[in-house]
């Protein structure tokens, strides 16, 4: 991530703020971020708009017209005793209730939003540096790498199982399942918004000039302009009908949200609900899906979607089973899944490799190494992408051994890359390449194999390990070896206890 040093400094300074001001729960403390964020970054996003209408010689009505106190020039200098009951009792019912374009996409999750900071000391502290922090708003690159190195900082998993996924494993699934500027792209279960803005800027990328890309050391790709979309149409279908998030925890959609505006997707719709549930009615209606889903969470069994088939309550089922109807017939979808998905053995296990096996395309199983989630969870994992529709001739499977950082809890930088290139490499040239050999790292497997063994999925049912044949020396040999060795030590102990008697 490109960020300067003393950002980054900036940033730990205002997360131990919080945490030693009484704020310890990392996800709460984000969120009271936000709101800080967003009252400095609308004003921020006022002056731009009115600036950009005085220049084309346009009317504008400022979002602050009758509501000058709540601008954040206007109260950032207040003592402490003063800012927290001017920005607790009056800025911060004035966001919440902001009807006014792209600037309500927060404050319209904000209903039940409560803000919770506790000290004036803190909230004096935690402007200064949010203030120190400003950007502007044709910067988004800086602006949202900010947001994302406070995102990096959650590191505990949620009570569901939700955990937030590494960046460069979301741009390797990206990657696979290599969305376009006409998708209608989803996350059923979307927690911060990775998936959706990394798709974004994947686009971007796209159709960036490669004179003006530049890459940072960790891989990831900046000055995103998209100099190459110039149809209107198409900067208003990736703004307004492009990116969609669902999740059943109200704070991940106001960080979502935030996440994404500051990446600069104008009008990305994140709604506040259940994809598994009973009220959660969409289907055939996206083009991509990319997800990370909770790995142990359940669900009350009544509460189940008539539309699942799944007999089961394991969300990690129910999540791929949903992803399924998500999309159009010949949509892609690209899913992070534990391994017990795909060789358990239970009759909702088989069924749904059945179905991605028999009504998709599973066109290819990534495996990845226990360590990729740690510190957050030691579970095996892989990523599987399949097209809706259809049926699987054969399944192509990679051993993924590194992914470019260690593979403990201090997941520390190796070279940041691992397998991932020859990953995304072999797998856009698995057609050409037609792999067989079992001994690499990357194969196919036909359909029949796998049915044979009971629509088992896992890599390790098909790959054949080369072992070494070691050659030992005679026993004989070696016993001559260690009687000559004790000989030599008990030498050496007379010469050493003659020695100490002569002194």
């Amino acid at each position: 991530m490109r960020l300067a040093p003393e950002l980054k400094s900036k940033i730990d300074q205002l997360w131990y703020k919080f945490w030693s001001g009484g704020l310890s729960n990392p996800l709460m403390s984000i969120e009271q971020m936000s709101y800080l964020i967003f009252m400095e970054r609308l004003e921020e996003m006022d002056t731009f708009e009115q600036k950009k209408a005085q220049a084309n010689k346009l009317s504008y009505a400022s979002v602050f017209d009758g509501h000058e106190n709540c601008r954040w020039s206007h109260w950032k200098h207040f003592s402490a005793e003063a800012m927290l009951p001017h920005v607790r009792d009056v800025v911060f019912p004035f966001i919440k209730d902001i009807h006014d374009g792209e600037k309500t996409l927060f404050a319209e999750h904000m209903k039940d939003a409560n803000f919770l900071i506790p000290k004036p000391s803190l909230l004096q502290e935690a402007v200064s540096i949010i203030d120190e922090l400003r950007v502007p708003i044709q910067n988004k690159d800086t602006g949202g790498d900010i947001y994302e190195y406070l995102l990096s900082q959650l590191k505990t998993a949620g009570m569901n199982g939700q955990f937030r996924t590494p960046r460069h494993i979301i741009r390797m699934m990206i990657e696979l399942v290599d969305p376009d500027i006409n998708d209608r792209i989803c996350d059923p279960a979307c927690g911060t918004a990775g998936f959706l803005v990394n798709s974004y800027e994947y686009i971007l990328k796209k159709y960036t000039s490669r004179d003006k890309l530049e890459q940072d050391a960790d891989g990831e790709y900046h000055n995103l302009i998209g100099d190459k979309i110039t149809d209107k149409k198409h900067w208003e279908k990736l703004w307004y009908d492009t990116f969609y998030g669902y999740d059943f925890d109200s704070s991940m959609v106001r960080i979502s949200l935030m996440n994404m505006v500051l990446h600069g997707i104008r009008a990305p719709t994140v709604a506040y609900k259940d994809t598994l549930s009973k009220s959660f009615t969409e289907n055939d209606r996206y083009t991509v899906v990319l997800a990370n889903p909770p790995f142990t969470g359940s669900i009350d069994k009544s509460d189940i979607n008539d539309s699942l088939t799944l007999h089961t309550t394991k969300t990690e089922l129910l999540f791929v089973e949903r992803m399924v109807h998500l999309l159009q017939m010949g949509g892609k979808c690209g899913v992070i899944v534990p391994d017990g998905v795909l060789f358990g053995s239970s009759n909702a296990h088989k069924k749904l490799r059945q179905i991605l096996l028999e009504q998709c395309q599973l066109e290819g199983i990534v495996s990845m190494p226990s360590g990729v989630f740690k510190p957050y969870a030691g579970v095996s994992t892989a990523a599987l992408v399949f097209t809706k529709g259809g049926s699987t001739d054969r399944v192509w499977f990679y051993d993924m051994e590194a992914d470019g950082y260690s593979l403990d809890d201090k997941r520390i930088p190796i070279d940041c890359k691992g397998d991932i290139p020859d990953i995304i490499q072999h797998y856009r040239n698995r057609m050409k390449e037609n792999p067989t050999d079992r001994k690499a790292k990357c194969f196919f497997v036909p359909i029949s194999e796998i049915k044979d063994n009971g629509y088992d999925l896992s890599i390790k049912r098909y790959k054949k390990i080369e072992y070494e044949e070691v050659q030992y020396e005679k026993p004989d040999v070696i016993i001559e070896k260690i009687a000559a060795l004790e000989s030599g030590i008990q030498t050496g102990l007379v010469d050493l206890k003659a020695l100490l008697n002569k002194k």
